[in-house]
């Protein structure tokens, strides 16, 4: 017991030059109550300035709502603040539970830096106590400080200003205060103000997404990036309530962002009571742990919401092995340190899957379990390699459907073949491929002609290479196919990086794959004049329309020919 007394006392801040009995007169304010619907009483502030005082030092206290101290430190309330990972986490419409009443040795209002703290720790109530210089009197043989004024403050529910100052109030005005009231009025304020988006979605993870754009990048692809992002972040099952971006030459090796971008992300999430905050592009380990501790919310990058979608979708065997490898290895360097607050905050975003209990296994057995898998993948990469050899022995063509993500290759391989591969307006939505036969007739011979397809998950740009490393399936598939289908989605505003981006990653396989037909898809929702543009730049592609079932003929009869094409010897 006496051990837990002393955590409970301890005094945090700058205690150097501090005496034994200044300590002592310190560590004695843990032992006050103050009634629980009053912000502090005439008491309680006159100690807090005589310590303050005689220490030379200002004081911050936070007290609970029974009214009990729980910290006590020596500092203003931002170089005391408590930390965002120790704090109670509540949605947008409430408070912490917590006050601070904290002293300053110079006459003037609170500083930005304390409101800021107050706004990060989402607290009740910020009372700031001023003092007459230096002066004190003597009472009973013990120094008592004299308050001049104090000031209140406390949140309010303004995007722009987020908290509000009162004017200079005597002690016993700040005492008189009732605190129960002022909070239940403040936390119903801040029910009625919440974002209609963000209540309407309180059952559904809710973002903060940050975008860290490089400099040269154009408005335009910046504003296809973060729209990207926040379509991942929708097909994992959240919903982004608001977006910060700022342009950087590099990312901050730290915190990716710098230290006021790093507190204006923590002061929005507290604002808006999100409970994850998505970066739009990949961090180190060492920069999620460090964006962890300074704002107090789980922290996920690009590839995490990527690895999430991929464990919500994928349905075989072989997916679920390969989601797991792949979640295992990417999270295996960035276990240290994080396992406090994902076991605090609990599921969501990024820690979905089969692997979702890795953060409370130890180093080795996580590796352990990785070899495993790695095996078993190797041995269904053996026996998906021998069904090929088998359709190669068999001369059955093979043709793998490639794109973009959601750019309708689902739809267009169930309308060709009447297969029921499941689609959905998301960002992949197919995670394992799906293979079906074709027949097409062949108009020189007017025999029939069989093929087969092969739906692939789709490409996106950047995709991380634990991904590249781990979907050897879709991969093989796309290498050992005899000719490739890719699929654009033409009414995607960016469709050319789209198709750039699916050209490049093919560029990348370690085998050169076979010869390729574009197919532009949904032609019947863009303008004549875009379509004439893409018609110009790429004379030899398709355009179809697999909702409307528009241009398919024209497709199989393409098919056809790049059959033929790719068989015929190489001289």
């Amino acid at each position: 017991m006496a051990r837990q007394g002393r955590l409970i006392e301890t005094i945090y801040g700058n205690l150097k030059g501090l005496k034994s009995n200044q300590i002592k007169q310190l560590r004695r304010l843990y032992h006050q109550r103050l009634p629980s619907d009053r912000i502090t009483t005439s008491d309680f502030a006159q100690r807090l300035a005589a310590i303050s005082t005689d220490i030379h030092q200002p004081i911050s206290t936070y007290l609970n709502r029974r009214g009990q101290v729980i910290r006590v430190g020596v500092g203003s309330p931002r170089q005391t603040q408590i930390p965002p990972l120790e704090l109670p986490r509540y949605g947008a419409d409430r408070l912490s539970g917590i006050r601070c009443v904290a002293t300053t040795l110079k006459q003037e209002v609170p500083k930005e830096s304390a409101l800021t703290a107050m706004a990060l720790q989402r607290l009740d109530a910020l009372a700031v106590l001023t003092m007459t210089g230096s002066g004190f009197e003597r009472r009973g043989g013990g120094a008592t400080g004299y308050v001049r004024s104090t000031y209140l403050a406390h949140l309010v529910p303004d995007p722009t200003t987020p908290w509000t100052i009162s004017s200079p109030l005597s002690l016993e005005q700040l005492a008189q205060q009732n605190l129960m009231d002022l909070v239940e009025a403040l936390e119903s304020e801040f029910g009625r103000s919440l974002n209609p988006r963000l209540s309407e979605t309180a059952e559904t993870e809710q973002v903060l997404m940050v975008g860290v754009i490089p400099q040269a990048v154009s408005k335009a692809e910046m504003k296809a990036n973060l729209a990207e992002v926040a379509l991942l972040v929708e097909s994992a099952g959240g919903v982004v309530v608001e977006t910060i971006h700022q342009k950087r030459s590099h990312p901050h090796p730290q915190t990716v962002v710098g230290a006021g971008k790093v507190k204006e992300i923590a002061l929005r999430a507290q604002t808006l009571g999100v409970t994850l905050i998505v970066f739009n592009l990949d961090l180190s380990p060492s920069q999620v742990r460090n964006l962890e501790t300074q704002i107090g919310i789980r922290i996920v990058d690009r590839t995490e919401v990527i690895l999430d979608i991929f464990a919500q979708r994928a349905q075989s065997q072989a997916g679920k092995l390969q989601v797991e490898l792949a979640q295992l290895e990417y999270m295996l360097p960035r276990l240290a340190g994080r396992g406090q607050a994902m076991s605090r905050l609990g599921g969501g975003i990024g820690t979905r899957g089969p692997g979702e209990t890795k953060l409370e296994t130890e180093r080795r057995a996580i590796q352990r379990r990785i070899n495993t898998l790695q095996q078993a993948v190797n041995q269904l990469q053996a026996h998906r390699s021998r069904l090929r050899q088998r359709r190669q022995h068999q001369r059955v063509p093979s043709v793998a459907v490639v794109g973009y993500t959601n750019a309708g290759k689902s739809t267009l391989l169930n309308v060709l073949t009447n297969a029921e591969a499941y689609t959905a307006d998301q960002l992949f939505a197919t995670l394992d491929p799906t293979t079906r036969r074709l027949s097409i007739p062949d108009p020189e011979t007017h025999q029939m002609r069989t093929l087969v397809l092969t739906d692939t998950v789709g490409f996106i740009h950047n995709l991380p290479p634990p991904l590249m490393d781990a979907f050897r399936a879709t991969l093989e598939e796309v290498t050992d196919a005899d000719v490739l289908l890719h699929v654009v989605d033409l009414s995607h505003p960016d469709w050319e990086n789209h198709l750039r981006s699916v050209m490049d990653l093919l560029g990348t396989m370690p085998i050169t794959p076979g010869p390729g037909l574009i197919a532009f898809n949904k032609m019947d929702q863009v303008s004549s004049e875009a379509l004439a543009i893409a018609q110009d730049q790429f004379p030899q592609a398709v355009f179809i329309s697999a909702q409307e079932r528009l241009g398919l003929n024209t497709l199989r009869q393409k098919l056809l020919e790049l059959i033929d094409y790719a068989a015929m010897p190489t001289v």
